[in-house]
């Protein structure tokens, strides 16, 4: 009996530690997008991390419950894999804060408050070395004939605009993206901007061949 006491005591303290807030943590939006797929927070969810963009990234694979593996060089720790893909000579992982790619390693990024943490899985330019570009979908206002649209209709219109972000985080519209609302049918946007109707419960992405697919909208 006292045992089982002590175990329920030992098991009390242990939840009481996981459920209390890292000290002096701070709250960013994070996801992270694997090479076929989204592996952690399609909608970028708050999360309380210690303090920098790698202390993201183990708290998103805490909550995701995917795997992540780093390397120690002379130039500090690197992540050289998340979920199945470990780096290779053609890609790898990479990080932006706020759309932008830092000029230092994840665990010299200190975050602050409302930061945007983006993981992703990148293939390099053979020739220039670039990656990718991340699409940002964002919702947009509807246009006078649009708006005319929609009470003539009496339908609903959701509308999005899609930017392509280069590594120093500038965007521009994102030519020949493609949104889709679920599993429902793909809709292309005009200069990177495009309509969809009624979806509840469906959330909308954005893909582009060659850049990284966007977070997700309802």
């Amino acid at each position: 009996m006292r045992k089982r006491i002590l175990v329920s005591v030992i098991v009390s303290v242990v939840l009481a530690g996981v459920a209390t807030p890292i000290a002096g943590a701070v709250s960013v939006s994070v996801r992270v997008e694997g090479k076929t797929q989204t592996l952690f927070g399609p909608t970028e969810p708050r999360l309380q991390v210690a303090s920098t963009a790698l202390d993201a990234l183990v708290v998103a694979a805490s909550k995701g419950e995917f795997y992540y593996h780093l390397v120690t060089g002379s130039l500090g720790s690197y992540v050289d894999q998340i979920g199945l893909y470990a780096a290779t000579g053609a890609g790898g992982w990479m990080f932006k804060v706020n759309g932008a790619q830092p000029p230092v390693g994840a665990s010299a990024v200190t975050l602050a408050g409302g930061d945007h943490v983006l993981w992703y899985w990148a293939g390099f330019d053979p020739v220039t070395f670039a990656g990718p570009k991340t699409l940002l979908l964002a919702r947009s206002k509807l246009s006078r004939s649009e708006r005319a649209r929609v009470r003539s209709s009496q339908k609903k219109l959701y509308c999005y605009a899609v930017s392509a972000q280069d590594d120093k985080g500038v965007g521009t519209p994102a030519l020949g993206a493609v949104l889709r609302a679920g599993s429902g049918p793909a809709v292309r946007t005009k200069e990177g901007r495009g309509c969809l109707k009624a979806h509840t419960g469906s959330l909308v992405r954005a893909t582009l061949s060659g850049a990284v697919r966007s977070n997700a909208l309802p």
